[in-house]
């Protein structure tokens, strides 16, 4: 398993205003989708590429496509739809699937209540989203959700990961890599990150 921090000056300054408690829900919204869409580049940085020709204005050509397998995004919910539009702007024709997760308040294990994926999902590359990876039970959860339904080629994506979350992804899924704009100091006593962020899906919905 891989750990890829994107330290882009322009993802790093974008997340101190993510983190900041005095940033509203608009504009919380509105850079969770342009942090998604700026970790996409890198995300994707792999996809492989074929030659077609083609014809510009001045003669015909050799050029580069994407080819291979087709793209899944697949948001835990509710945060992780916070980061779909960004990466669609950048894949429109990816499709998109659902994984429904809470965590429960005393055990802090995740809950499963509602899975739709694509009927294609072991043809596809998955990139599973959500903001936070805390205690990593969500994101275990919703990987073994898609491996039971045939996908092997799975990547995810958060924002603001823990140590701890990190380990239990790699413990459980050490075939999937994971992409953070950063890696915070540890979890508190109610499973929160670090210096995190607070709760991700609260200040996207503006719900307590």
């Amino acid at each position: 398993m891989a750990v890829v921090v994107i330290d882009h000056p322009l993802i790093q300054h974008k997340l101190t205003y993510i983190r900041d408690k005095n940033t509203g829900s608009k504009d919380f919204r509105e850079m969770v989708k342009e942090v998604a869409m700026l970790m996409a580049y890198e995300v994707t940085r792999d996809l492989q590429l074929q030659d077609v020709e083609i014809e510009t204005p001045v003669t015909k050509t050799k050029a580069k496509m994407i080819s291979g397998k087709k793209l899944g995004i697949i948001p835990i919910l509710r945060a992780g739809i916070g980061m779909v539009d960004g990466i669609l702007q950048l894949i429109p024709a990816a499709k998109v699937g659902h994984v429904g997760l809470y965590r429960d308040p005393e055990t802090l294990t995740p809950v499963e209540y509602y899975s739709k994926l694509p009927a294609d999902v072991h043809e596809r590359d998955l990139i599973v989203v959500d903001p936070m990876l805390a205690t990593g039970g969500s994101a275990v959860a919703a990987i073994d959700v898609l491996k039971a339904k045939g996908a092997t080629s799975i990547k995810l994506v958060n924002l603001i990961a823990s140590p701890e979350g990190i380990a239990e992804v790699e413990k459980y899924h050490p075939d999937v890599n994971i992409y953070v704009a950063a890696v915070d100091e540890k979890l508190n006593d109610h499973g929160y990150i670090v210096p995190g962020l607070g709760d991700a899906g609260d200040r996207l919905f503006g719900t307590k």
